[in-house]
């Protein structure tokens, strides 16, 4: 798609200034970049990318404290600390009395020494060599520049000022990079497995305005970009707890940037902040962000970052336990805020235009519930007001659309507090629950025909010994997130996910080539220790059910097996009216098995992914250390992003459980290379061979795909699906029998239909049916009982007539059957949603 025509020249960026963000061939971006003024509804989900219209305050949260997720390694200064995660053990570091007043004193002294190490820093730097270095361009362009004088800000003023005004931060990936200031360690609480992420490819994010130290490729990132989004919310975390610090005297902890926006934990001791609050702590951040304070940058050794944060001992904890003796870290300041932070940020808080506390929550320090309680406060903001206004709208139609309210009001399900996390479904959420189960069966199923890709239902134990954990790996590194107890002096626990008992099935026999590939579907009870703060609705639960698949094929079966899988996720979600996006991320630097399986299996990936014909994306290095990945993302009826389905490659389970199966005449033996591993010598001596494991899902957690849809459909939900499917309305007493006659007819053809027996007065008991969202309202009179017929009405009020009772059954039983594919769709994408194009 493609965003509508600007209006005037002045609204977009220039060729010239396309070309500097993403190179000549700008035409490969999906639309232009606009300036915010010239913004309409539809054009904002276009502009500015589903990721910032699909945000809520509940957007799944990073851990930790820092914007930059790059890898830091090779011919990058700034390295993820090496000690390890910091643990709580019961830590109460808050003071109990906290005050704004007390607060005077602090910020004063820790400014002071700020300045003073700033100051010792300028004269370092002024003393490195001003070498000419080369800074290369997205087009190809290469710039003459000076190091540790020019920056990315001034080389994009260099194009224009307002192009300027419009990036967010740097990328840069050094060829040659000059002698500075030392390596630095973040110190923060970010989480360290998203440092692996950002760039196998070399670049790492860089402040705007910090100088470049040497020979690079340079990229300018606006705000559309999603670390452009990043980094402008961390910055803007940075303004909120600027003003948290001022309001309340708080004693700052971490602040990081979310999927949709930012928030701020604090230890206030007594204090609360409540909701008749967030317009002054609104204001207060406005203020700061109208001061347009410079985002400081400054190197400090661990000595003097706990000398300036002395009087935080939260900060004071995360540098001890973060920073190794000897080593550097960073610190930022804007304004009066000083922040122990790795960066990057905006050059200064005035960038932040639009700012908005959405909600507040209780947090535990480090994550833990015996250390201090916290106050944590999320909020949004945007570099333009009207992004924001669109934002407010944007929440509130998602409000009306939350599967936690029509649950209640459709009597669905609900949570009870003796059994947290687990959801009850009530009759009508249970019909739902098991039409979407049926659906995916139908697919396993298939037509028969030798080349249907089937799947093989089964069923394994909900309970193992920890035995099999431990053989799988997961005891090491998910046992804190299982349910674990001692039975007769053994330990067990409720499984969390399926895969080692689909490898205990596979292994149960002697396997053959002509068995593969072997697909097991299971649709087991699975269970995850969630903490109780995270738990919500059935988006986070505890106990959930997957449409789980695992395939074991040979490499040689990858691509046509992957590809398998790709056509079952789009016929699915077709149906469901939800388009998707694809990534295929590759091999992390702490991949297991040899560079040659792992060449061969992303390039079977990337055939797949071409051969099926939809866009797709590279992640370089985020792949999961088993195997190569790919993520698919779907889009619901507001354009939110939801992770649901996957694909994932493991060649470690198979090697864990040494599973093997006998190869086709002399395969063994030939597939062996250099690299093969004894085990696997091995076994082709004896013509075995491993097979490939693939991880599949298309749903995901049935619980969590139900509170996707129901907000997807906003409770309308088509025929197939609909817990309420058909209402017979008798006009009066009299067609109450042939208003029971209807209903066993249409309940024999497996429909769930209602009498409505009240009798009430014919348009209350049609309004009614409305509400409750009966895809078909049918009503009896006299005439419909001496025709055999019924009087259609759908729930939009259009009427459809008389028709003969057979007729209706026959039109109906096409709809389910068909999902609803060809006929009226009776689900309802938002009235105020940003369009499609």
């Amino acid at each position: 798609s493609t965003a509508s025509p600007c209006p005037t020249e002045e609204a977009m960026l220039s060729a010239a200034e396309l070309a500097a963000v993403y190179g000549k061939d700008a035409s490969e971006r999906p639309h232009s970049i606009k300036a915010t003024k010239a913004l309409n509804a539809d054009e904002l989900a276009e502009v500015y990318g589903r990721m910032v219209i699909g945000a809520s305050p509940e957007a799944a949260n990073r851990s930790g404290g820092g914007g930059s997720s790059a890898a830091r390694t090779d011919n990058k200064r700034t390295l993820a600390s090496s000690g390890p995660k910091s643990k709580g053990q019961g830590l109460k570091l808050g003071a109990p009395n906290l005050s704004k007043d007390a607060l005077v004193s602090v910020v004063q002294r820790r400014q002071e020494r700020f300045d003073a190490l700033l100051a010792k820093q300028n004269a370092a730097l002024a003393g490195l060599p001003q070498e000419p270095i080369q800074v290369t361009m997205p087009d190809g362009k290469v710039l003459s520049k000076t190091a540790w004088v020019d920056s990315p800000l001034s080389i994009a003023e260099s194009i224009s000022k307002q192009f300027a005004g419009k990036m967010v931060v740097a990328k840069v990936k050094y060829s040659r990079r000059l002698q500075g200031l030392g390596t630095v360690v973040a110190a923060d609480e970010m989480d360290e497995d998203a440092d692996a992420h950002d760039e196998a490819s070399g670049f790492e994010l860089w402040d705007m305005a910090r100088p470049l130290e040497g020979d690079c490729e340079l990229k300018l990132v606006p705000f559309d970009d999603p670390e452009g989004q990043e980094t402008f919310w961390h910055s803007s975390s940075h303004v909120l707890g600027g003003a948290l610090e001022q309001m309340y005297g708080a004693q700052l902890t971490h602040g990081p940037p979310t999927s949709g926006g930012f928030f701020y934990d604090s230890y206030m001791g007594s204090q609360v902040v409540l909701s008749d609050d967030f317009g002054k702590v609104e204001a207060k951040a406005k203020e700061l962000s109208k001061a347009k304070h410079p985002f400081v940058r400054l190197v400090l050794s661990k000595e003097d970052a706990l000398e300036l944060f002395a009087d935080n001992p939260f900060k004071v904890h995360t540098i001890q336990t973060k920073v190794p003796d000897g080593s550097l870290t960073t610190a930022y300041k804007c304004g009066p805020l000083v922040d122990l932070c790795r960066g990057p940020h905006l050059p200064h808080t005035g960038r932040v235009e639009a700012f908005a506390v959405v909600k507040n929550s209780s947090a535990y320090f480090l994550g833990q519930a015996n250390c201090d309680s916290l106050q944590r406060v999320y909020g949004i903001s945007f570099p333009d007001s009207k992004l924001l206004k669109k934002w407010k709208q944007f929440q509130e139609e998602a409000q009306k659309r939350d599967h936690r309210r029509i649950g209640t009001e459709q009597e669905l399900f609900f949570f009870h507090e003796l059994s947290p996390g687990s959801c009850f479904f009530l009759p009508h959420g249970t019909r739902m629950y098991n039409a979407l189960v049926q659906f995916i069966r139908a697919h396993y199923w298939g037509s028969g025909a030798k080349t249907d890709r089937i799947y093989h239902e089964v069923i394994t134990p909900n309970m193992y010994n920890m035995n099999l954990w431990v053989t799988s790996g997961h005891a090491a590194k998910y046992k804190e997130n299982m349910f674990v107890f001692d039975i007769e002096k053994q330990e067990f626990g409720l499984k969390p996910m399926n895969c080692p008992g689909h490898c205990l099935m596979f292994r149960h026999k002697a396997r053959s080539y002509r068995e593969l590939p072997l697909r097991f579907a299971d649709f087991g009870v699975l269970h995850r220790n969630e903490l109780s703060g995270a738990l919500t609705g059935l988006t986070r639960v505890r106990r959930f059910q997957q449409d789980d698949a695992h395939i074991y094929c040979s490499v040689g079966q990858i691509r046509s097996e992957v590809i398998g899988v790709l056509e079952l996720i789009r016929s699915v979600y077709k149906i469901f009216g939800m388009t998707f996006s694809l990534c295929l991320s590759t091999r992390p630097e702490t991949k297991i098995g040899d560079d040659g399986l792992w060449d061969r299996a992303e390039k079977l990936m990337e055939e797949a992914l071409n051969d099926f014909g939809e866009p797709w994306k590279l992640n370089p290095g985020d792949g999961a250390f088993y195997g190569p990945k790919i993520d698919v993302r779907v889009y619901d009826a507001l354009e939110r992003p939801h992770q649901c389905a996957t694909v994932q490659l493991d060649f470690n389970l198979p090697n864990r459980f040494d599973l093997s199966y006998t190869g086709q005449g002399a395969e063994a033996k030939e597939s062996l290379t250099d690299s093969s591993s004894d085990a696997e010598r091995a076994l082709a001596a004896n013509n075995k061979l491993r097979p490939v494991m693939i991880h599949r899902a298309v749903l995901g957690s049935v619980e969590r795909m139900i509170a996707i849809l129901t907000e997807h459909y906003a409770g309308k939900w088509p025929l197939w699906l609909s817990p309420r499917q058909l209402v017979i309305v008798p006009v009066t007493k009299e067609q109450l029998a042939y208003a029971e006659e209807l209903r066993a007819f249409f309940h024999g053809a497996g429909f769930h239909v209602d009498v409505d027996e009240s009798l009430n007065k014919l348009p209350k008991m049609i309004l009614n049916a409305q509400k409750a969202q009966y895809n078909y309202i049918l009503v009896v009179g006299r005439t419909e009982v001496e025709a055999k017929a019924v009087n259609v009405r759908l729930r939009t009020g259009v009427e459809l007539g008389i028709q003969h009772r057979d007729e209706f059954l026959a039109h109906i039983q096409a709809e389910k059957a068909a999902y609803g594919v060809g006929f009226e769709v009776q689900g309802a994408p938002a009235a105020e949603a940003p369009a499609k194009k």
